[in-house]
């Protein structure tokens, strides 16, 4: 019997710790394509992948799920979309590869911020409406609005 034992371990998701776990777990992790780049905010990953290298999707996929799996770390598929950004007046159609046809969405949060494929954040700001409103029925006197718009909204809208 082998003096070492097998260790399986994880950290709990929203737990203070997991950013920081990842941000040390995920220091290896780069892009394997010129022109691509991988960028990393807490504990997500964003691949961005220029139109001219499209057809790198399948393989950067694989390389991230490989080196999930090098790193003792599984790819959450129900949080992995991919979001083509169209010009409104080019319709150009982007082949969806078998393997990853499922992630395709229309809409999309990035760093907090929602997002449409013609690059409209209109879903976003009705958003931060609609939650400036459900402020307002309670009923708060104008002074105190003011100051909740100042500490939620504004930090909202500048990403803070």
């Amino acid at each position: 019997m082998s003096a070492f034992k097998s260790v399986s371990a994880s950290i709990i998701q929203g737990s203070a710790i997991r950013p920081a776990s990842y941000v040390v777990n995920g220091s290896d992790l780069h892009a394997v394509s010129d022109g691509n780049e991988i960028l990393k905010y807490a504990d997500d990953t964003y691949l961005i992948i220029p139109a001219v290298n499209v057809e790198t999707r399948s393989t950067v996929l694989s390389h991230i799920t490989e080196w999930a799996k090098r790193n003792n770390l599984k790819l959450n598929f129900a949080k992995t979309h991919e979001i083509i950004f169209v010009h409104r007046k080019r319709k150009q159609k982007v082949p969806e590869p078998a393997e990853i046809s499922q992630l395709r969405v229309n809409v999309i949060k990035i760093f907090g911020i929602t997002i449409t494929i013609r690059l409209s954040v209109s879903p976003h700001i009705q958003l931060v409406i609609a939650s400036c409103a459900h402020v307002r029925a309670h009923g708060l006197c104008d002074r105190a609005l003011h100051t909740i718009y100042r500490s939620v909204v504004v930090a909202k809208l500048l990403c803070i």
